[in-house]
């Protein structure tokens, strides 16, 4: 079980201590420093990618969280998958200035998060990694294509488009040895939690009871 964060100086620089370029005057230390970078670049920290950073974060969670509130970013840990992120703080008493855009998803982009997280609740149930192949994927996001469509070369790039997509957000892994097959990342979970994909879910398989309109955005968020 991983530590609590406990109030310590480690992440602070000595006042004696060599700044880490001409004119630095922050007081946080290089691998502190590093974790947080890592943070805002996200979308998250990765206990099984990002070895080095992990222990530094669990570390320094108080004065990382520290300086993300001076953003008004909050810091989300899930100890038990071993993943860190930010989330934008959001409160009804003062109009806090918004750091993370976030970007729509397109309809094949969301028709692709939906099954990734179907395929990890299944093998979650199961007790076992949720593994995906490439050509898997690809077939499932064909079944959208309108049945009139002409243009197949641009419905090919929007499906290549939508695996591109997942793979940035680093909602898949690439399996070591394996060019065709990727993992399910846990931080699915908590990126798009149960409640928004039952509603996603329901607006998905009405639209898709009338039409397939794999060119368009219909204002779903992806992760920061």
């Amino acid at each position: 079980m991983d530590a609590l964060p406990v109030d310590t100086d480690e992440a602070i620089l000595p006042s004696d201590a060599d700044a880490t370029f001409v004119g630095d005057t922050g007081q946080l230390v290089l691998e502190t420093r590093r974790a947080l970078v890592q943070l805002l670049l996200g979308p998250c920290v990765d206990a099984h990618r990002q070895s080095r950073l992990w222990p530094v974060l669990l570390r320094d969670e108080a004065i990382l969280r520290s300086r993300l509130h001076d953003l008004f970013l909050d810091l989300i840990i899930d100890r038990e998958q071993k993943i860190a992120f930010t989330r934008q703080v959001v409160t009804d008493n003062i109009d806090v200035p918004v750091l993370l855009r976030r970007a729509p998803l397109t309809f094949l982009e969301s028709a692709l998060v939906l099954f990734l997280r179907q395929r990890l609740t299944e093998a979650d149930t199961r007790g076992e990694r949720a593994v995906v192949s490439r050509t898997e994927l690809l077939e499932h996001l064909q079944v959208f294509e309108r049945d009139r469509n002409v243009d197949h070369a641009r419905f090919e790039r929007q499906r290549e488009n939508a695996f591109e997509k997942a793979k940035t957000l680093n909602l898949l892994h690439r399996l070591r040895g394996g060019d065709d097959r990727f993992e399910i990342s846990p931080t699915l979970k908590l990126l798009f939690p149960a409640e928004e994909i039952q509603a996603l879910t329901q607006s998905y398989t009405a639209l898709t009871q009338t039409a397939h309109p794999a060119d368009t955005s219909h204002g779903e968020e992806q992760a920061e």
